[in-house]
C-alpha cells in the first residue's frame, strides 16, 4: 500500500477533482461523480426508474441543470451558476423571468452572520426555484429590474446509486456507505467518498475475512432505495460503517449504532481508545446521516457512523467556506487510517475454543515459547496465549480478550493463531 501521505495526497486531489460537478439526489452530476469514482475501483450503478415504491417513498423526477443567473438592470450575472453550483437552490424548477428586487429577494438565500459565504439550499420535494448568494452580494444590488433565468429540467428519469464489492472468504457482508447528493461541499460529501473509495482499494489488495460492500447513493432517498431493493438479502449485512465529513482538522467522531452494543461499535471505541487520538464517541440519535435508515427499527442493522467534526458541528458546514481548502490530506489519511485499523480487527475477531481446557497446557514442549525466541514483546506474548487459552470458551471473542487484558488487539491475535497452528485452540 502506497503511504498514508501519499494516500492523503490522492485523496484530496480526488476531491478537488469533483468539487466543481452539481450533483443532487437524482441526475446527471451523481452519474459524473461515478463515472470519476469508478476509475479508481470498479463499480456496478444501478438506475432506478421515477415512481419506483422504495419503502415509505417514491423515487422523484430526476433534476437536471444546464444554467442559472441573475443578471442585473445592466445585464452583468451578478449570480452565476456556472462560478458555482451553490448559487442554485437545488432541484429548481425553471423560470425566465424579469422582476424587479423587491420580488426577487422572496427566492434569495444569504448567511448574514456570514456575508462572505455562500450558503446551499435544496427544495426536492416541493416545487421552487431560488438562487444562493453572499450577503455582502446582495447588499450591494441597486433597485431595478433584474433577468432571472434556470435553465432546468425536472422529467421521469431515474435515481442512480452505485455498489463496489470486495469479496472476502465469507458471504457475511460489512456495508460501507457514503452520500453522492451533495454539490461542491468538499468535507460534508467529497471527503467521505475519497475515503470510502480508498478503502475499497485497499481492501482489494488484502483477502478480507468478511465480504465489503461500499455503497454509494444519494442522502436518505438512496439509502432507502438500497433498503428496499435488498429487504430479502439484508440479513448478510453483520457490521457497517457511514462515512461523512471526514476530512476536517477536528478530532474523529464515532456515533454509535442504533443497538449502542454492536460489534462495529465495541470495535471503533477499543481502535479510538488504544490509538489515543483525539476522539468523541456519541450515543446514536435518529438525525444525522444515513445511519439513521440502517439502524431504523425495521432493519436494525448494526451500522455506526465515522466522522471528524461531525454534522453540522462546525461553522462552514453547508457553506460556500466547505471547500477543498477546507479539507486536509492529513486529515482524510487518518481517517482512512482508522477505518483500515478497525476492520483490521473487525475481520480478525472470533471466538474460539480450548481443546485443552483441563488445567493449563504445556505450552514449551509444543515449542511455542521457544517460538518468542528473543522477541522485546514475549513476556506480554506469552501472556496473550495463557488470557486466549482461559478465555476460548465459545463465548467470548479476541476482543474480549484484549479488553479484559489490557493487551494489545494484534498481540491477541497473533497469540490465537498460534495456538491455533498447535491444535490448543478452534474456532
Amino acid at each position: 500500500m502506497a503511504p498514508m501521505s501519499t494516500a492523503g495526497q490522492e485523496m484530496h486531489a480526488l476531491v478537488e477533482r469533483l468539487y466543481p460537478l452539481c450533483r443532487s439526489i437524482t441526475g446527471d452530476g451523481v452519474r459524473a461523480t461515478l463515472d470519476i469514482v469508478g476509475e479508481y475501483v470498479p463499480l456496478q450503478t444501478h438506475e432506478v426508474p421515477t415512481g419506483t415504491q422504495v419503502l415509505d417513498w417514491t423515487v422523484p423526477q430526476e433534476w437536471n441543470i444546464r444554467d442559472a443567473y441573475i443578471a442585473d438592470p445592466a445585464g452583468n450575472r451578478v449570480v452565476d451558476f456556472a462560478a458555482s453550483s451553490l448559487h442554485v437552490l437545488g432541484y429548481s424548477v425553471p423560470v425566465s423571468a424579469t422582476m424587479p428586487l423587491s420580488e426577487l429577494r422572496e427566492h434569495l438565500y444569504t448567511l448574514p452572520d456570514h456575508p462572505n459565504w455562500v450558503p446551499y439550499r435544496t427544495s426536492y420535494y416541493k416545487p421552487e426555484w431560488g438562487f444562493c448568494l453572499a450577503q455582502e452580494t446582495l447588499d450591494a444590488l441597486p433597485d431595478g429590474e433584474y433577468e432571472v433565468r434556470v435553465d432546468s429540467t425536472l422529467a421521469d428519469g431515474h435515481l442512480t446509486y452505485a455498489e463496489h464489492v470486495v469479496p472476502g472468504q465469507v458471504a457475511d457482508e460489512v456495508i460501507v456507505s457514503c452520500h453522492v447528493c451533495h454539490p461542491s461541499l468538499a468535507n460534508d460529501n467529497l471527503a467521505g467518498i475519497a475515503v470510502a473509495t480508498f478503502l475499497a482499494r485497499a481492501l482489494a489488495r488484502e483477502t478480507p475475512y468478511y465480504t465489503y460492500r461500499f455503497i454509494y447513493a444519494p442522502g436518505t432517498i438512496g439509502a432507502i432505495t438500497w433498503l428496499a431493493r435488498n429487504a430479502e438479502r439484508v440479513d448478510r449485512v453483520k457490521h457497517g460503517l457511514v462515512l461523512a465529513c471526514a476530512g476536517d482538522s477536528g478530532q474523529l467522531t464515532y456515533k454509535q449504532s442504533r443497538r449502542g452494543d454492536a460489534e462495529i461499535d465495541r470495535v471503533m471505541r477499543h481502535v479510538l481508545a488504544s490509538s489515543e487520538r483525539p476522539r468523541q464517541v456519541n450515543e446514536f440519535t435518529p438525525y444525522g446521516y444515513d445511519e439513521r435508515q440502517y439502524c431504523s427499527p425495521g432493519f436494525d442493522l448494526g451500522v455506526g457512523s465515522l466522522s471528524r467534526t461531525p454534522y453540522a458541528g462546525y461553522p462552514e458546514y453547508h457553506t460556500s467556506a466547505d471547500n477543498p481548502d477546507f479539507v486536509t490530506p492529513e486529515a482524510m489519511a487518518d481517517t482512512l487510517a482508522v477505518c483500515r485499523e478497525a476492520f483490521a480487527v473487525l475481520d480478525r475477531n472470533r471466538s474460539y475454543v480450548n481443546l485443552s481446557p483441563y488445567g493449563e497446557p504445556q505450552l514449551g514442549r509444543r515449542g511455542l515459547y521457544d517460538s518468542l525466541g528473543g522477541r522485546s514483546d514475549a513476556k506480554q506474548a506469552q501472556l496473550a496465549m495463557l488470557w486466549v487459552l482461559s478465555l476460548s470458551d465459545g463465548e467470548h471473542s479476541l476482543l474480549d480478550v484484549a479488553e479484559r487484558s489490557g493487551l494489545p488487539f494484534d498481540t491477541v491475535a497473533a497469540a490465537a493463531d498460534a495456538l491455533c497452528g498447535a491444535e490448543l485452540i478452534k474456532a
